[in-house]
């Protein structure tokens, strides 16, 4: 993995866990998903006018890439709303470089040298250590901790499609731009049809702080999808899935939140893994 490559991933997490940040701080999961969905789509239809359609070809993953990313969403509402953001969120992003790696391998014949493989099951471990930083999950917790396995394979699934999307259109960029187009108005109008007359006014607070998120979204997707066509999908999905790290982080210092020994192991896997994948 080179310097440059490194660097991009690794600015893309920290976009990642900024705005997951502010997703996690709009308490209302519907109207942040949707404007952060509108936002992107605004930055979409704004980089689609400079770079025009997608090929032919290009049409069948985007289109599926965009309904994963609409199941995907629901998926974390749902692990947001029957579980503790501290334990399905690390579950869902460390599940996903592993089956990213198994995926790329069977779907694209895209194996990892011994090293790196290493490398991603490190980090994975390293991440999905975090679910223990609140205590042992409790009994009574096990959907939502279902919930976000899916998630986790929902993520893993157009992680594969964007890569491929991505590297068949040789513009990443103008893939973003249309996959921003497709999947951004979705939550939008689920939250028109649901909330009707007191929309304008729920949003009215919370707007900024939303389109904001979703600039932010689109800018670190847009980082991901550039180093997919220059490098392994599971190398950059591991190394991606560090905006957990950077999460624990902003947690810690803007929340005031306890880092803990269980989030400073699992931020020493991280480093070791990302030592791994850059050898």
């Amino acid at each position: 993995m080179s310097p440059a490559i490194l660097a991009a991933v690794l600015g893309a997490a920290l976009l990642h866990a900024a705005w997951n940040a502010i997703a996690h701080a709009i308490t209302d999961r519907l109207l942040g998903f949707a404007l952060i969905g509108a936002s992107g789509m605004v930055c979409g239809g704004a980089l689609a006018v400079a770079t025009g359609p997608p090929a032919p070809e290009v049409w069948p993953l985007l289109l599926g890439s965009a309904l994963v990313h609409v199941v995907y969403m629901s998926l974390l509402m749902l692990s947001y709303r029957t579980g503790e953001f501290g334990q399905v969120y690390p579950l869902a992003r460390g599940t996903a470089p592993w089956v990213v790696a198994l995926a790329a391998t069977v779907v694209i014949g895209e194996a990892l040298p011994p090293v790196h493989l290493a490398g991603v099951l490190v980090i994975s471990a390293g991440l999905m250590a975090l679910v223990f930083a609140g205590g042992r999950p409790r009994p009574g917790q096990a959907p939502a901790l279902v919930a976000a396995v899916a998630t986790g394979l929902a993520i893993a699934a157009y992680t594969v499609l964007d890569g491929s999307g991505a590297r068949l259109s040789g513009d990443p960029v103008g893939y973003l731009a249309w996959l921003m187009l497709l999947q951004g108005p979705v939550f939008m109008i689920v939250a028109v049809i649901t909330r009707r007359g007191r929309l304008v006014e729920q949003l009215r607070p919370i707007w900024r702080v939303g389109a904001l998120g979703g600039a932010l979204s689109a800018g670190a997707y847009g980082l991901v999808l550039w180093a997919q066509t220059q490098g392994a999908l599971a190398s950059v999905a591991a190394l991606r899935e560090t905006s957990i790290v950077f999460g624990a982080i902003i947690g810690a210092i803007a929340f005031k939140e306890s880092f803990g020994h269980v989030r400073s192991i699992s931020a020493i896997a991280v480093v070791t893994g990302i030592v791994l994948l850059a050898l």
